[in-house]
């Protein structure tokens, strides 16, 4: 064990601080402080030294250089078991500093607040993040404590042993401290790599869920990330891998829908999915698509839930429901059933990108961010579709988006009717789709068919036009596109093309 003897602190935020110094002063321990720090420490009636009083030099360039200084960073780096380290310390009057507790300029929460690039720039912190990395540096001799994050921990760490740490405690307060520098340098690096003038890439999270295990029970998982600024968690068993999975196929999906609309989701795909005049309505179409894959599925909509939609679903086993708000009444509903997972939505922008680990490396991509509108709709047939088509034909487009490829999505009256997901051969999800309607007993006739790819061949238009499937919507692009167009043609179809391929794998 070490004792703590001498501490430097240097902080932005000073909650809890006053704990800290109280801990510290019963046992003697020496402070120095800088500028705003020591005026804080001194309110408090406790003794401490400016940090000028060691360096013999004030805070200069309106407060960016305070602690950089040999007397400084000799103090947190010099080795007690070095004999020479020893020396220097003793002929240039360098204290041996024990603790250092600083934290950072808030340069993330700036950038979130601001586009004044001068205001950023003067939030890039430089004395605090060298005192950080001096202190874990040297954990031999120091303890760091690099954030207000960890101010909790030391304070426990000094009421148990009497401001004395081991090497244990010390190494690992110096994990935390690279934690913080790495994930601060990070930040800064992408800000002033928005415009990607660098092919470096840093992706870094603070934030880390443990989960009950991975995809699998004998898989090890977690999250990183702040989940609480997506939805607010109102009742229920924690959140699992596959849950967030599906949460995040179903919040995606959701968002490309501005009428009332609910999506019931199972292994990232829609089973079910109805826009209507009311949500209740919503709901009651969704599960008709495919109550038998609805059971244990996620339940995602877009607008508040009340007493009468909760009452319709409270029957159904499912795991999530995800919705903007709900009516008291409807909570009293939801909640008699301890493990049923209820959140609610906040107003978070996700990003744009996606990552993928795969071999030994990342694969990046823009996020599909296109949805198709009437206007990129070009009639690729001699029939042009109906009014009605067309609202079918942007609705099942939307679908097929977030639906595992190979895809087709057949609907109706802005009804998922079925789909078929993640075939390898197209005509076998067209098949698979027709035979889940019928199952259900569906009516083909007047429905439309989406495609998130190309059709090589007439197949399936043949196939889609024999159920009576009277309006196609695919993106085109194949040397054979004159194939189905022909068929369309003698058959009285229309077909629309969107120029844009949606695969998702």
């Amino acid at each position: 064990m070490k004792p703590i003897k001498t501490a430097l602190i240097s902080v932005f935020y000073k909650d809890r601080l006053d704990e800290i110094v109280s801990l510290l002063k019963q046992q003697d321990v020496q402070i120095y402080a800088t500028g705003g720090t020591y005026d804080f420490v001194k309110a408090l009636d406790e003794k401490a030294k400016t940090i000028e009083s060691l360096t013999g030099y004030p805070s200069i360039l309106g407060g960016r250089v305070k602690t950089l200084h040999p007397k400084v960073f000799g103090g947190i780096l010099g080795r007690s078991a070095l004999e020479s380290d020893k020396t220097d310390m003793q002929q240039y009057e360098i204290p041996m500093f024990d603790l250092v507790i600083v934290d950072l300029y808030p340069f993330e929460e700036t950038v979130r607040k601001t586009d004044d690039s001068k205001q950023i720039i003067e939030k890039i912190d430089i004395g605090g993040i060298s005192l950080i990395r001096a202190g874990a540096k040297n954990y031999a001799d120091v303890l760091i404590v690099p954030s207000s994050n960890y101010y909790n921990e030391l304070i426990q760490l000094l009421k148990d042993k009497k401001a004395a740490t081991s090497l244990e405690d010390r190494l690992r307060f110096a994990t935390y401290a690279f934690g913080i520098s790495s994930y601060y340098d990070s930040t800064i690096f992408n800000w002033f790599n928005k415009n990607q003038n660098s092919d470096a890439l840093r992706i870094c999270f603070d934030q880390i869920n443990r989960l009950r295990y991975g995809e699998n029970p004998h898989q090890k998982g977690c999250f990183y990330g702040d989940l609480e600024a997506v939805f607010e968690k109102l009742h229920g068993k924690e959140l699992s891998y596959n849950n967030l999975l599906d949460l995040d196929a179903g919040l995606n999906l959701i968002n490309e829908f501005s009428e009332p609309t609910f999506a019931i989701l199972k292994h990232n795909n829609a089973c079910g999915l109805a826009s209507r005049e009311t949500i209740a309505q919503a709901y009651t179409d969704a599960l008709a698509g495919d109550p038998v894959s609805a059971y244990g599925g996620v339940l995602v909509c877009n607008r508040p839930i009340d007493e009468k939609t909760a009452t319709l679903i409270d029957p159904l086993f499912f795991e999530i429901i995800v919705a903007p708000d709900y009516e008291q009444k409807a909570l009293d509903v939801l909640f008699h059933k301890k493990n049923r997972i209820v959140l609610r939505l906040r107003d978070e922008v996700f990003p744009t990108k996606q990552y993928k680990s795969i071999l030994n490396g990342v694969l990046i991509q823009d996020k599909d961010l296109k949805t198709e509108i009437a206007d990129d709709f070009k009639t690729a047939t001699t029939t042009t579709p109906l009014a009605t088509e067309i609202e079918d034909l942007i609705f099942a487009n939307k679908i097929v988006k977030h639906t595992r490829s190979n895809a087709i999505v057949l609907a109706k009256n802005k009804q998922l009717i079925a789909s078929g997901v993640g075939q390898t051969s197209r005509v076998d999800a067209l098949r698979q789709a027709i035979d889940k309607a019928k199952n259900f007993g569906f009516e083909l006739a007047g429905a439309v068919m989406a495609s998130d790819a190309y059709f090589p061949f007439a197949d399936c238009v043949e196939i889609a036009h024999s159920e009576g499937v009277t309006a196609v919507v695919q993106p085109g692009g194949s040397i054979r596109d004159n194939d189905s167009i022909d068929f369309c043609n003698a058959n009285g179809m229309s077909m629309v093309f969107t120029g844009t391929r949606h695969f998702k794998h």
